[in-house]
């Protein structure tokens, strides 16, 4: 007798899957830039599968009931546009897990590409020295950048600030999972106002809130189920994105030791950037996305010194 419930292959299901998301015209970028690879992510996280299963075994059988469960997954996805990472409570940043949940924006800056590549060592090990003793990761959101410093740079201590204590609870949970609480210090508190009392840093990270006024009004449902608070740059009424990094650069010289940088990303905003800011000459960073997403600033560049 002919099988009625053939099995399909890991590989054939995330096709068929990935299908259904593309003619869902969903939005992506929040871990995954495409229907294929969300469906890959959120097939192997339904079936238990390790995430390099597919690249190892695509012609492993699927049961029917497994392929079910991942099937529902994708439904939930294509009805509620809700991101990935919030429908399994797990992001991957740089081969590493982190758990997130509505509480936070889905971690994705590409300062991770500059703290710690495949092999180990990023672009942002050229500007520290044997000096490099204290980091900040401000707006540290669920802590994944203040946990990439803290396994990069093992004689570093590590402070993440951000004024949302919701998120800080979500960063909690990333420290504690990656056993670093001996190097990272949780601070709340509006931008550098956070460190009040701490000495200051030799390297700043910095992913603030820098989406301007029409980009706000223009995101899918996917981005507007993050946080505002970590996306909104005028959340006071302006226009361009920028009003967080304005008061951000002028407090940091406080904040950073002789030698220190401020290594800064701002998405797409970099017209808005150079309006906001023509009397600084940044140092703009290759990051996978291009040269017009991260850039460096020296202390001196921003005292004027």
């Amino acid at each position: 007798m002919k099988d009625l419930h053939p099995v399909l292959t890991l590989e054939a299901l995330v096709e068929r899957e990935a299908a259904r998301l593309d003619a869902a015209q969903l939005s992506y970028g929040q871990g995954t830039t495409n229907a294929r690879d969300e469906a890959a992510w959120l097939v192997q996280w339904a079936l238990g599968l390790p995430m390099e299963a597919l690249g190892e075994a695509p012609a492993q059988g699927v049961s029917p009931d497994a392929a079910a469960r991942a099937a529902a997954l994708i439904d939930r996805r294509i009805a509620s546009r809700e991101p990935a990472a919030y429908l399994t409570g797990e992001a991957w940043l740089q081969g590493l897990p982190f758990t997130v949940d509505r509480r936070v924006i889905i971690p994705r800056s590409f300062i991770a590409e500059l703290i710690a590549d495949a092999d180990g060592q990023g672009l942002l090990d050229a500007w520290l020295s044997e000096r490099t003793q204290r980091v900040l990761d401000l707006c540290t959101g669920n802590g994944s950048l203040a946990v990439l410093a803290a396994l990069a740079w093992p004689e570093v201590q590590v402070d993440a600030a951000d004024l949302s204590a919701d998120a800080l609870a979500v960063a909690r949970l990333n420290v504690d999972r990656h056993g670093l609480q001996d190097r990272i210090t949780l601070l709340q508190g509006d931008g550098l106002a956070a460190t009040t009392g701490r000495a200051p840093y030799d390297l700043i990270v910095c992913n603030p809130p820098y989406v301007n006024a029409a980009s706000m009004a223009a995101l899918p449902p996917e981005f507007r189920a993050e946080p505002a608070l970590a996306l909104d740059g005028n959340p006071a009424g302006g226009q361009d994105g920028m009003d967080f990094i304005r008061a951000l650069l002028a407090a940091a010289p406080t904040r950073m030791s002789e030698d220190a940088v401020l290594v800064l990303e701002i998405g797409h905003e970099r017209a808005h950037f150079e309006a906001a800011f023509p009397q600084l000459q940044p140092i703009w960073l290759e990051v996978s996305a291009g040269e017009d997403q991260v850039l460096l600033l020296r202390r001196d560049d921003l005292a004027g010194g």
